[in-house]
């Protein structure tokens, strides 16, 4: 047996990979699930059940941890993807510049609407009348008749006056104040970088350790993006970067953001104490159809299934909240507590899963009427590439109209493969590539399952006909059965071809 069909067999074995949870076999959904690493999942067993209830990304917050901690975590994650046999995706998502007050005397931390509290320049140990944040700039960037939210907004300020020293607060809505708790404020324009230094230490511990992506926390504009491209460019790292959308400015900028990033990630949490909250799920469908217009990533996030850190089981309401968020064209849904320091994590994934798995099966049903993406006169990446946008697009249509079981996509960035998901096509789209990162990157969008293919398979019609070989056992397809073909391995990068491919009989 030659190396390179040795390779071969090894990728039949990865792509025979099944998930089990409790002896019963689970299909991975099409929709791709990030799951947050913390103290409930952090050793290879544990992310190795992660993976087998459906876990597609993991995601490592920079803003708890050390980094000595997060390598750890990730060679286990590394080493669970490779017992399962799965291209598993990790993100490491950056800290930003957030804003946190000082120490609290517990002897004193109640506020109540009426009160009067200054927040103040210099470091000083606080109380309930006065206190600081670790922004001292915040007392000039912030303006009479501003609103200071404290603890994702369960805390109200209004800003009543102001001094070169302090800022005169009158509370709107009261509680109990804790030694750094976050600050938002909404109505601001900050004067603080968008990096910190702790992100451009991460930033180097990500380029090291090869991550998949990179997530940045507060954007406002594309520089911030910039920011970040440069760091990378400078490590001679091409790790995508993902913007979290969740302050007031981003959603301004959101169009410029979007074709400046790599994808985007709808960060409920702050963009909800940020902006008015009932304007989240339209700002969340809104930012899901711009991404599916490009051609980019998007990932929704944030109290998915929240009541599931301490519950085995969702509410409806959050049911309907995955499943919405599923059928609005997301790629990902993201767990965070529920999967970091829940007390069912595994059951939380799965739920996930079933949930997107349903939708789907929903959204399979009206296959049978004209696809919704496709009648449209959108054409996804067209700005990009004319070329190959229409040959994506014209993917999608021969996959509908033949009827095909399979596209098979050539891919060096995995850009077409991309393009092509977000046409939500019924036919499973393969990624082939000769570059592991690139098959971990294409598992991030939806519908998406990553092929690694040796050398000797990207060249002539002989291993063409090996790699068939493991899409037919794969795929479970028959002589005649359709596959479209995208791109050509042998090219340099710029070509868009198709070709229509039947399973042949030998």
């Amino acid at each position: 047996m030659t190396a390179n069909r040795a390779a071969t067999i090894q990728m039949m074995d990865h792509l025979d990979a099944r998930c089990t949870i409790s002896g019963m076999t689970v299909a991975r959904t099409r929709t791709k699930i990030v799951a947050t690493l913390g103290p409930a999942g952090n050793t290879q067993p544990i992310l190795e059940r992660f993976i087998d209830a459906g876990v597609d990304v993991f995601r490592l917050n920079m803003s708890h941890g050390t980094q000595a901690e997060h390598t750890k975590t990730l060679a286990a994650a590394r080493a669970a993807a490779q017992t399962k046999k799965e291209h598993i995706a990790v993100i490491a998502d950056l800290c930003g510049p957030k804003i946190r007050i000082g120490t609290i005397d517990e002897r004193n931390d109640r506020i109540d609407v009426g009160d009067t509290c200054l927040i103040v320049r210099r470091e000083i140990d606080g109380d309930a009348t006065r206190f600081c944040t670790n922004y001292p700039e915040v007392v000039t960037d912030v303006q009479i008749g501003q609103r200071v939210l404290i603890d994702d907004g369960s805390i109200r300020l209004l800003v009543s006056e102001k001094t070169d020293e302090h800022l005169v607060c009158t509370c709107m809505t009261g509680g109990r104040l804790a030694t750094r708790k976050g600050v938002n404020l909404p109505e601001s324009d900050l004067s603080l970088p968008s990096l910190t230094d702790k992100d451009r230490s991460d930033i180097t511990w990500a380029i090291e350790h090869e991550v998949d992506f990179v997530a940045v926390s507060f954007v406002r504009r594309p520089y911030d993006i910039d920011q970040v491209r440069a760091l990378l460019d400078d490590g001679g790292s091409d790790i995508p970067i993902i913007a979290k959308i969740e302050t007031p400015q981003a959603v301004a900028a959101i169009d410029a953001i979007i074709d400046t990033s790599n994808g985007i990630l709808v960060a409920r949490g702050d963009l909800g104490v940020e902006m008015d909250v009932s304007r989240i799920p339209l700002l969340q469908k809104d930012i899901v159809r711009r991404c599916g217009r490009v051609g980019k990533p998007v990932i929704v996030a944030t109290q998915m299934l929240h009541s599931m850190v301490e519950s085995p089981m969702p509410t409806r309401a959050e049911v309907s909240d995955v499943a919405n968020a599923v059928l609005d064209g997301t790629d990902a849904v993201m767990l965070s507590a529920e999967s970091a320091v829940g007390r069912f994590p595994i059951e939380a994934i799965a739920m996930m899963n079933r949930i997107a798995d349903d939708a789907y099966e929903y959204e399979a049903g009206l296959m049978r009427r004209p696809r919704t993406l496709l009648s449209e006169t959108i054409r996804v990446g067209e700005a990009v590439d004319p070329t190959r946008s229409s040959v994506a697009r014209i993917a999608a249509l021969a996959a509908q109209d033949l009827d095909a079981r399979l596209l098979a996509v050539w891919c060096r960035s995995g850009t077409t493969a991309r393009w092509i998901s977000k046409y939500r096509i019924d036919a499973p789209i393969v990624g082939l590539s000769g570059r592991e990162a690139t098959c971990r990157r294409l598992v991030l969008s939806y519908g998406i399952e990553a092929m690694l293919v040796s050398e000797g398979n990207m060249h002539g019609d002989a291993p063409w006909r090996d790699v068939e070989t493991l899409l037919v056992r794969r795929f479970d397809l028959e002589p005649g059965d359709i596959i479209i073909v995208v791109g050509d391995p042998e090219g340099t990068g710029r070509e868009a071809t198709l070709r229509i491919e039947p399973v042949s009989g030998t």
